[in-house]
């Protein structure tokens, strides 16, 4: 039997095909429970429709996607994770970890599934790494049970406070997360 992770997207839109990808290579390994955050389950973008996405997403995983705070609740009392990966993570929600903020569905899936002191793999995608959102990163680096997919500035002409990570190491970040490892280097 396969371990169940979680696999969160919040709405950086223009890295879901890469995060897509990701999620379609780890279900060889692992059965994955889709989770999306609000603005993701429900805005279309130019990037794609948000029906579309879910479609494709769901199925992907074959889970429903769950949206909702209700949805996600039983990941801590029932323990039904091994690690829960967050992938587009967007600075909003970098902001949201670093303060224990939980009103959305995927700060509260974290939240939940931190009560088991289970890993927590983070893809980020924030045009304010290293500017607003710096401080935030720094302190989750700092933390137990957080774990990054090595990033680096993706446009350091024309975007030189964005950070993204490289989500074709999503797979090897989350084997190397669930023996409690850091994959390096975090900054590539």
């Amino acid at each position: 039997m396969k371990p169940t992770i979680g696999f969160a997207l919040s709405g950086s839109f223009c890295t879901f095909e890469k995060a897509i990808c990701a999620m379609q290579e780890l279900t060889h390994s692992y059965e994955i429970v889709p989770i999306l955050s609000q603005t993701s389950f429900q805005t279309d973008t130019r990037f794609g429709s948000s029906e579309d996405f879910i479609r494709r997403i769901e199925d992907i995983c074959s889970h429903q996607c769950l949206h909702t705070l209700q949805d996600v609740e039983p990941f801590g009392p029932k323990k039904m994770l091994e690690l829960l990966i967050v992938a587009p993570c967007t600075g909003n929600t970098i902001g949201k970890l670093a303060n224990g903020i939980a009103d959305s569905p995927v700060s509260f899936a974290v939240k939940a599934h931190l009560r088991n002191a289970k890993p927590v793999v983070l893809a980020l995608s924030t045009n304010d790494g290293l500017s607003g959102s710096a401080e935030n990163i720094g302190r989750l680096l700092n933390r137990r049970h957080y774990y990054f997919v090595p990033f680096s500035q993706d446009d350091p002409t024309g975007k030189p406070f964005s950070l993204v990570a490289h989500f074709e190491l999503l797979p090897q970040t989350v084997s190397f997360a669930m023996m409690k490892q850091q994959l390096q280097p975090i900054l590539a």
